[in-house]
């Protein structure tokens, strides 16, 4: 979780010096076909891996994994235009109790009580940071544009988590993520096709490339996959709970990119999404158990 919390959150330092630079959707099409890429060259290279077969049963499930996973990430890049990246990482982690919702709505997931207790002490952490602890502000719902937008989007991915288990087909992580990250792109492209061919590629800064490669790798393919085997063994909300570490990696990553350290004013928030982590890995429900094939 450590490690998968630290990949996630090179997308917000990368993605806010990118954001202005490239549409949203061109650069999630990219995202995917990169993405899509790498894990089709991994299905070839491990014969027996999940069911490919499945690509092709009622595919009108990958059209909205896909869609919810696209959609989360277009929104992302639209908020981190004028989204700061800590702010938006506090943003991020406000899904697991999103994702608790539609657990309960799409799987009829219980919440316990110390679930219920660390979801609501890691969105009181986030509603902090995202407020930069400001009372007053909380009160009047000052919220920014670009966080407005990206909470949007989180809760595409919320819902997305909800949904891989209550699509699966028993086709395996490998497999839907795939057929995730094809869908999404296919959905994407027909969706903002002025902004993929109007972009011009070979001028493109170099900061957007790094992005790019960075999140097709990291943060779609790779996490796609991590994903796409929790949800199939934990509840929606554990599934999301990597999320509570991701504004401490984007601290320090923004700190080492110069961009200095946030006031000791947002630290009570950030340690009570630590401290809501705790709580969501403090198990007292079993896990489920589903076949890796």
């Amino acid at each position: 979780m450590l490690l998968f919390s630290a990949l996630v959150a090179g997308s917000f330092s990368l993605g806010v010096r990118a954001a202005n630079l490239i549409d949203p959707a061109a650069i999630t099409v990219a995202r995917f076909v990169i993405a899509a890429g790498v894990l089709a060259g991994i299905t070839l290279a491990i014969p027996g891996r999940g069911r490919p077969r499945a690509l092709i049963e009622a595919p009108w499930r990958y059209l909205l994994l896909g869609g919810a996973f696209a959609g989360y990430f277009v929104l992302m890049f639209e908020g981190l235009k004028t989204a700061p990246a800590v702010a938006a990482s506090a943003v991020f982690t406000l899904t697991p109790i999103m994702a608790a919702g539609f657990g309960w709505l799409l799987l009829n997931q219980r919440m316990t009580g110390h679930l219920a207790l660390a979801l609501a002490l890691g969105g009181a952490g986030a509603l902090w940071v995202i407020f930069r602890g400001d009372s007053a502000a909380l009160m009047r719902l000052e919220i920014g544009r670009g966080e407005a937008i990206y909470f949007i989007g989180c809760a595409l991915h919320a819902l997305y988590a909800a949904l891989v288990r209550r699509l699966s087909r028993n086709e395996g992580p490998l497999i839907s993520s795939l057929g995730t990250l094809v869908a999404g792109g296919i959905l994407t492209a027909v969706w903002g096709w002025d902004a993929l061919v109007s972009t011009d590629w070979g001028q493109l800064p170099a900061i957007v490339w790094i992005t790019i490669f960075y999140v097709a790798v990291f943060a779609s393919a790779f996490t796609t996959l991590l994903v796409q085997y929790a949800a199939m063994r934990l509840p929606a909300a554990k599934v999301m709970a990597y999320t509570y570490l991701t504004p401490l990696w984007v601290i320090g990553l923004e700190a080492a990119l110069g961009q200095g350290m946030p006031g000791a004013v947002m630290l009570p928030g950030i340690l009570a999404t630590v401290g809501a982590l705790a709580l969501l890995l403090k198990t007292d429900e079993p896990a489920v158990r589903t076949s890796l094939r």
